[in-house]
């Protein structure tokens, strides 16, 4: 007979915590049942008060610190406790690279069930101001007043960030110009409840080496007042402007995001470099966020790929063609395969402004489109995968079993859905030889990794 569930809501209760769970929050157990603090950290003791109560598992909220952890640290924002933006902050950043080691390790141990190397993790020279694209939600308070910043954990309520610690500082400083424009003209944030409003968020990007910066402005209509004046606020306080950009999505959607955009002042692209390769980056496009641990992140996976200059690659899920490109110098041929259109468009563009003659790109879904090469005599010596957060889809890890390259090279967002991907490739005699974890994303409680995988 099953135990009876020994919290309930409202239950002040004292539990050790022993580890973090893929969020940030503190785990522990309290009589044998499974109690997430958010928080809390490892070799914690804390007083928590239940909230939500599962089958399997209790949430708590961190009442009293009963016995700190050695790694605590005193958070630097100001908004943290209410942001959702960062879950770390609490952690000293040697304390995050060792969680985020741990983390990876856990999953390939116990979804996995596998004995492989996971190396300490490769951190930020500056785990601040890392960001080189920001993407905040506008909202109106309960006191009329705009808010822009990230939302509150788990739920759409926006946080008025005032200068965001992990975003590049031209970031900010175009945060802080469109609000200050917004005050002084009554312009109106978007209510995704009523549908009423104009601005819906507030973005911008930086190029780390080129300094340009690009402001855009998503709104629920075409016509913006005052826009003439935020172009000269903005020309005036931004650094390094050469582009402000207007984004029209009108549908009653949380995508960030619609299909028409037009240029307001300057250019449609800002460009930015990645080792030897430039891309020109447009407002839509998808760009590495972190490109100081990007480059790190790409240079593992080439090491990882071991070419020689006479080795056909093929890049599965590719994107815009950045892993591509970055392994096409030091191979024979790549073909980059993926399914979205706009960025097979994109990867193509990158691969003629680079002078890349090597790399072809293939629209199309990975499963049906690795058979078609081999059919063609096309051998891959080396499989590069970079797939969403959910993993890679099961025919396609069958699919590149089925080709039988020598080495393939797994680029994860998430050691869950890696582990279970290398479990199963496993079982069709590829041996993970050694995970490389890299910060992309300091502060937050995420974790990239590369691996390793040879043929039996």
């Amino acid at each position: 007979m099953k135990a009876a569930v020994p919290v309930k809501k409202g239950d002040i209760i004292e539990v050790q915590i022993s580890g973090l769970g893929s969020s940030g929050e503190g785990v522990g157990r309290y009589n044998g049942f499974t109690v997430f603090v958010k928080n809390a950290l490892p070799e914690e003791i804390v007083q928590a008060e239940i909230v939500l109560v599962k089958k399997n598992y209790a949430v708590g909220v961190l009442k009293q610190l009963i016995k700190a952890a050695s790694e605590r640290t005193e958070p630097i924002c100001p908004v943290y406790k209410e942001c959702g933006g960062c879950q770390l902050q609490h952690l000293s950043y040697a304390g995050q690279l060792k969680m985020k080691q741990q983390q990876v390790l856990d999953a390939l141990t116990r979804i996995g069930h596998l004995d492989v190397e996971v190396l300490p993790v490769i951190g930020c020279s500056n785990p601040w101001n890392y960001r080189n694209k920001m993407q905040f939600p506008a909202a109106v308070n309960a006191e009329g007043k705009i808010n822009i910043g990230c939302y509150a954990a788990a739920t759409h309520s926006v946080i008025d960030t005032g200068s965001c610690l992990i975003q590049k500082e031209a970031n900010n400083e175009v945060l802080t110009t469109v609000r200050k424009w917004m005050q002084r003209f009554g312009i109106s944030a978007y209510d995704e409840k009523t549908g009423k409003g104009l601005v819906r968020h507030v973005m911008s990007r930086v190029g780390v080496h080129s300094g340009e910066v690009m402001a855009v402005l998503i709104t629920s209509a075409y016509d913006i007042p005052h826009k003439k004046e935020l172009v000269e606020w903005l020309e005036k306080y931004v650094p390094g402007l050469v582009s402000v950009v207007q984004n029209i999505n009108k549908k009653p959607t949380n995508v960030v995001m619609g299909s028409k955009t037009r240029v307001l002042y300057g250019r449609p692209t800002i460009t930015d470099s990645l080792g030897a390769l430039s891309f020109n980056i447009s407002a839509q496009s998808f760009f590495q966020v972190n490109s100081e641990q990007a480059e790190k992140l790409y240079n593992k996976a080439l090491e990882y790929a071991a070419l020689n200059g006479n080795e056909t690659v093929v890049d599965v899920y590719c994107g815009t063609g950045t892993i591509s490109l970055y392994l096409a110098k030091h191979a024979a041929q790549v073909y980059g395969i993926e399914i979205v259109p706009p960025a097979i468009e994109d990867a193509k563009k990158n691969a003629a402004d680079n002078n890349c003659h090597n790399a072809e790109f293939i629209l199309g879904d990975a499963a049906e489109k690795l058979p078609e090469l081999l059919a063609q005599g096309i051998q891959p010596d080396v499989v590069i995968v970079d797939p969403p957060r959910a993993g890679c889809e099961q025919k396609v890890l069958q699919a590149i079993a089925d080709v039988k390259p020598k080495r393939i090279v797994y680029v994860s967002c998430n050691p869950a859905s890696l582990a279970r991907d290398l479990a199963y490739l496993a079982e069709r005699d590829y041996k993970a030889l050694a995970a490389q974890p890299v910060d992309m994303f300091p502060m937050t409680s995420h974790v990239e990794t590369v691996v390793s995988l040879s043929q039996n």
